[in-house]
């Protein structure tokens, strides 16, 4: 995959793009990239890095194969479903302390720099033994009784003995 095409899928050039493409080289090196549900990322952060991340590996939201969790860090958890095997990557330095040993003060230069730089020195990679995270479920849908709209069983909430979507009953 080329870097100008995760720049198309994304929008723009940055760090966080640069990050993931990096991610993603050590996510191809070990398992490949997903055609369906077979690998899972479990992202830590929601920065620019995610959309690299789909593009490289194949895992998204919308498979079910993409979770995120709101740690704020940079940290990927990818599992192999088949082989049950995971590695977790995550920054072996904060951004601007790497910045300021590289001697980089503009961040379009840093993103070059991650570029040019093997992954493996970006990246401490560990295997995990946890197992990876159940297959997403597809949910029947129920029709919200104060605004109309459909929404997935599993989120529907009861107000006052009645079926509700999660922003009606938060009111």
């Amino acid at each position: 995959m080329d870097y100008e095409d995760i720049v198309g899928f994304h929008g723009h050039s940055c760090a966080g793009t640069a990050i993931g493409y990096k991610v993603g080289e050590i996510v191809a090196e070990r398992f490949g990239r997903s055609e369906d549900e077979e690998i899972v990322a479990v992202v830590e952060n929601d920065s620019c890095s995610i959309d690299a991340i789909q593009f490289m590996t194949g895992c998204t939201f919308g498979k079910g194969n993409l979770i995120f969790r709101d740690y704020g860090k940079h940290v990927y958890t990818f599992f192999n479903r088949k082989t049950g095997h995971g590695i977790r990557v995550s920054l072996k330095k904060p951004m601007n302390q790497l910045m300021k040993e590289l001697g980089v003060t503009d961040r379009a230069e840093m993103t070059g720099k991650i570029l040019e730089m093997d992954p493996h020195e970006l990246f401490e990679v560990r295997n995990v033994s946890e197992k990876p995270p159940e297959e997403a479920r597809i949910y029947g849908s129920v029709i919200c009784a104060e605004c109309g709209e459909p929404v997935s069983e599993h989120r529907a909430r009861i107000k006052n003995g009645r079926i509700v979507c999660i922003p009606c009953f938060k009111g």
